[in-house]
C-alpha cells in the first residue's frame, strides 16, 4: 500500500513582547503591519517617491539641499505610520506638533548621511522617537525631544540596530525591485525607481514607529523591576524595625 505523505508543520514561536522584541521580529512585525494595511502603506510610500524623483532630477550639488527640503513630505509618512502603529488619531494638535518635530529631526539627516550613513542613523536613533512621543503622549517640542532621547537611551543598541537593519532590508529589496521593473516592464529608470520606493519604503516607517513601542515597554519594564528590587531591599528593614518595636512594647 502506498504510504500517505504526511506533512509536518512546524508552528512558529509566539512573538516576544515589545520589551523583549528582537531586531528580526521588529522587521517581521513591520512587514505584517504592511500586509494588514496595504493601501495605507502604499499611500505612505508616495511622499518618499516624490522626494526621490525630485532629488534625481536636480544637479548633484543641489541634491542634498533638495533632500533636506523633502523633510516636509517625508515627515507626513512617518507621522501617519506612527498613527497606524499606535492607533492614535491624526486630527489633533498632537499630530501638528509631531509633524513639526519630524521636519526638524529629518532635515539634518541628508547632510549627515552625505558624510557617512552612520552619523545620519545615529542622529535619527537619538531624536527620531520624539515624533511618536509628541503624537501619543501629547508633549510639547522640547519635552518630546527630551522624552525621545530618554527612550532611545533605554536600549540604544536596539534602536540603532533596528533602523540599520530596516535601512539595509529596504535598500536591497528596493534595488532588486528596481532592476526587475526596469528589465521586464520596459519602464524608464526614474519610473521604476519611483514605483519601487512606493512599494518598499513604508516598511521603514512602520519599523521606526514600532521602535517607540519597544523602547517605551523596555523603559517601563526596567522601572517596574527597580521598584520590585527596592521593595525587596526595604522589606527586611521594615521587618527588623517591626520586631524592634514589638520587643520594646513587651519590655514595657
Amino acid at each position: 500500500m502506498p504510504r500517505r505523505a504526511t506533512s509536518t508543520r512546524r508552528e512558529l514561536p509566539p512573538p516576544l513582547p515589545p520589551e523583549k522584541r528582537t531586531v528580526g521580529q521588529l522587521v517581521g512585525e513591520a512587514i505584517r503591519l504592511y500586509g494588514k494595511n496595504p493601501w495605507l502603506a502604499l499611500a505612505i510610500g508616495i511622499p518618499v517617491a516624490v522626494v526621490n524623483a525630485v532629488v534625481w532630477g536636480v544637479p548633484g550639488s543641489a541634491q542634498i539641499v533638495t533632500a533636506a527640503a523633502g523633510a516636509f513630505l517625508i515627515t507626513l509618512s512617518y507621522v501617519v505610520a506612527c498613527s497606524i502603529v499606535t492607533e492614535t488619531p491624526l486630527r489633533s494638535r498632537n499630530a501638528l506638533v509631531a509633524y513639526a518635530i519630524g521636519v526638524l529631526v529629518f532635515a539634518p539627516f541628508p547632510f549627515l548621511a552625505a558624510i557617512y550613513i552612520l552619523p545620519g542613523l545615529l542622529w535619527l536613533s537619538l531624536f527620531g522617537l520624539a515624533v511618536p512621543v509628541a503624537l501619543v503622549e501629547g508633549l510639547g517640542l522640547r519635552a518630546a525631544l527630551v522624552r525621545g532621547l530618554q527612550l532611545a537611551r533605554a536600549d540604544f543598541v536596539h534602536v540603532l540596530g533596528g533602523l540599520s537593519t530596516l535601512a539595509i532590508v529596504v535598500f536591497l529589496t528596493q534595488a532588486a525591485l528596481f532592476f526587475v521593473l526596469r528589465e521586464f516592464a520596459e519602464n524608464t529608470r526614474i519610473a521604476a525607481a519611483t514605483l519601487a520606493s512606493i512599494v518598499v519604503s513604508p516598511v521603514v516607517f512602520f519599523g521606526a514607529a514600532l521602535l517607540y513601542v519597544d523602547q517605551d515597554a523596555r523603559l517601563r519594564s526596567r522601572a517596574m523591576k527597580r521598584s520590585a528590587d527596592a521593595g525587596v531591599r526595604v522589606a527586611p528593614q521594615l521587618l527588623r524595625y517591626g520586631l524592634t518595636l514589638a520587643r520594646r512594647a513587651i519590655k514595657r
